[in-house]
């Protein structure tokens, strides 16, 4: 049953993270090299402090060609506007929150920690998983 499912089961733990302060163009680089549309932002202390996207990246390929010059830190450009998924939660639950947002992927903590992220390609998988 669906309801029984959590993020925890189906959630990638093989996680790419970036730093507030790492270079834009090297972070562009990773989401590249890793064939990921985004990834967590954490601090020193591991805590998540924002999500840096494919959708990052091309806002700062615009601006770029507005201000002749694309650099800065991940920081300038990371969403910050976003919610992490209780570990716990409910498959379902990620679903409807994935149809009420842009977002492909939310970072799944537990304890306050980052243990993973869940896609929209996991939540497929999960709801495939109990049809065979």
């Amino acid at each position: 049953m669906l309801t029984n499912i959590t993020v925890k089961q189906h959630m990638s733990t093989n996680l790419v993270t970036f730093t507030p302060k790492m270079d834009v163009y090297e972070a562009i680089r990773k989401l590249l090299d890793h064939k990921i549309t985004g990834a967590p932002v954490v601090d020193q202390a591991g805590k998540i402090v924002g999500v840096f996207s494919e959708m990052d990246c091309l806002r700062i390929a615009l601006s770029s060609t507005y201000y002749e010059d694309m650099g800065g830190k991940v920081a300038e450009y990371m969403t910050r506007d976003f919610k992490p998924v209780e570990a716990d939660t409910s498959i379902l639950e990620v679903a409807d929150m994935f149809t009420k947002t842009n977002m492909r992927h939310f970072p799944v903590v537990e304890d306050e920690k980052l243990i993973g992220v869940i896609s929209r390609v996991d939540v497929l998988r999960a709801f495939l998983s109990i049809h065979h």
